[in-house]
Parts: C-alpha cells; structure tokens; sequence
C-alpha cells in the first residue's frame, strides 16, 4: 500500500506544469510580486525599493476652544495612536491609519479623515492663515504654530 501511495505522489509531481501566459511575469523573467514582497514591517521590499512613507503627523496640534489633537506613532509601520478632543464634550483615542497623505481613522463608528490643509479649509475663523493644520470636515481642525 506504501509503495501505491508512493508511485502516485511522484506521478503527481512528474506532471508538467500548464503553460504560463506571455504577460505574467514569470514568462518575462521578473520574480512575482509575493517574491518580490519584504517581510511584514521591513520598510523596503527584497529588491531595494522602499515601500512609500507614512506622513509624519506626529506630535501635538491645537484647535479652537481647548480641543486638541495629539498624534503618536504606533508599534505597526503606516499606524498612529491618535488622541483627541473634538469639541467641547468629546474626547477619546482612536487608531489611525496612513492613507496617501491623510490618516483614517474611526470615531464613534464613523469613518473620518484626517488631511492635511491650511487653516482656512478649516473653516474655523482662530486657525485662519494657518499654514499646517490637518483638517476632519469643516469646523473640525487642528493647526501648527
């Protein structure tokens, strides 16, 4: 019975593979894009390329009337732990995540968006002609000095 069992697992693995299409990349020559992949969290795949970086937020931004948003980096690549208070009485922390330029977040189960702007897109009339502030919706938004 062994040798059965055998017999077929090496007929099975004798069998010729179906051919590869002419626009994949293994029938190019270039490794696939799970080849090609780092390991998870590494910043940079196995060719040199680094992968693209998540904005830099980090640190304390100021809103009107107390609120504030304080963003921290997290222990995974792309993530932030932020903390924030929204208006005047709300505050809580979130994880955020790097999204392009913008960190994305849920809140109350909703979904919002941190972007960066100025203080004008703001709509808050104290962060106007702010020059780097991020922006949730119009009147939510934390400023730079």
């Amino acid at each position: 019975m062994m040798i059965l069992t055998a017999l077929a697992t090496l007929s099975a693995c004798s069998r010729e593979t179906p051919e590869v299409a002419n626009n994949s990349a293994a029938a190019v020559g270039r490794p696939s894009a799970a080849a090609t992949a780092g390991p998870a969290g590494d910043g940079a795949t196995f060719t040199g390329v680094p992968k693209a970086k998540a904005p830099d937020y980090v640190g304390r931004w100021i809103g009107v009337e107390g609120m504030y948003l304080d963003v921290k980096h997290s222990a995974v690549p792309g993530r932030y732990r932020l903390e924030m208070q929204w208006d005047l009485d709300h505050k809580g922390e979130f994880k955020g995540d790097a999204v392009g330029d913008s960190i994305v977040f849920e809140r109350n189960g909703v979904r919002e968006t941190l972007r960066p702007t100025d203080g004008d897109a703001t709509g808050l009339k104290y962060l106007a002609g702010k020059t780097r502030c991020l922006t949730v919706k119009t009147g939510e938004g934390y400023c730079r000095t």
